[in-house]
């Protein structure tokens, strides 16, 4: 008998906690939708701009050698050149196609985008689960959408590196200030173990200029603009064109639109 009622408490126990988890599961989720839903109600209304990105691969000549949009993200922010791989520092750079899109499995495609080079940058995803492990803050997501970095306040714990699914973060094993040949003056340097990112030169989008690399585009492949503004050129293309992005059934919302 003693058995028995031991044997019924544990099973009650065992049932009670899996139902606590099951509701404070449920809670979350239904917690999660009712903020994604207030978000996209939101920006249905028009709450301030949401900046987003637009890459038309066929535009785009990654694939022949073009390396105009890397090259003025550097010039712009002091992005330093190593020569270990390992402690490559990247705002935007490129991935194959089968990298950047392996959920995009088709077969029949052109070769021409199959075995295309893509430019890949941090996502500024909506859902960003970068800013959510950062334990001292020192990364966040904007009202306007753009996911920022404080370097001072940065600790190096790469936390948001595990996170990111985009590979799209940079540790700075080195100090970055011993391979710059040369230093632009407008935008800060970084120091040894912090880590850094694209911000979409939200620098220069503070007084109204396009990022680096979508003014240094020869063929005009990087569209950047307002996803809350109907008129603007990000909307026309999306409108217009079949568009993916990264990794989509991961619900991180990229800001980072390809058209193909």
């Amino acid at each position: 008998m003693d058995y028995d009622r031991r044997r019924f408490i544990q099973i009650a126990g065992l049932t009670t906690a899996v139902g606590i988890t099951g509701s404070q599961n449920a809670d979350s989720a239904n917690e999660t939708e009712s903020t994604e839903s207030h978000a996209v109600a939101q920006k249905a209304a028009g709450g301030g701009p949401q900046w987003a990105m637009v890459v038309n691969l066929k535009k785009c000549r990654k694939d022949k050698g073009c390396k105009a949009c890397s090259m003025a993200c550097n010039q712009t922010h002091n992005i330093p050149s190593t020569e270990n791989p390992r402690h490559e520092i990247k705002w935007i750079w490129t991935e194959p196609y089968e990298e950047t899109f392996p959920s995009q499995e088709n077969h029949f495609a052109p070769d021409s985008l199959q075995h295309k080079q893509i430019p890949v940058l941090c996502n500024h995803c909506e859902n960003p689960p970068c800013v959510r492990v950062c334990p001292t803050k020192a990364t966040w997501k904007r009202e306007d959408g753009i996911v920022m970095m404080d370097w001072h306040r940065c600790i190096g714990c790469r936390y948001c590196i595990a996170a990111c699914p985009y590979g799209s973060r940079s540790f700075n094993w080195e100090d970055p200030r011993n391979s710059l040949k040369s230093i632009t003056p407008d935008f800060p340097t970084r120091t040894k173990g912090v880590v850094e990112k694209c911000t979409f030169c939200e620098e220069k989008v503070a007084k109204g200029e396009k990022p680096a690399c979508v003014s240094a585009c020869p063929e005009g492949a990087l569209v950047f603009g307002n996803l809350n503004d109907p008129n603007s050129e990000v909307r026309q293309l999306l409108r217009n064109n079949f568009s993916i992005r990264r990794k989509p059934g991961l619900g991180t919302q990229p800001k980072i639109y390809y058209l193909v």
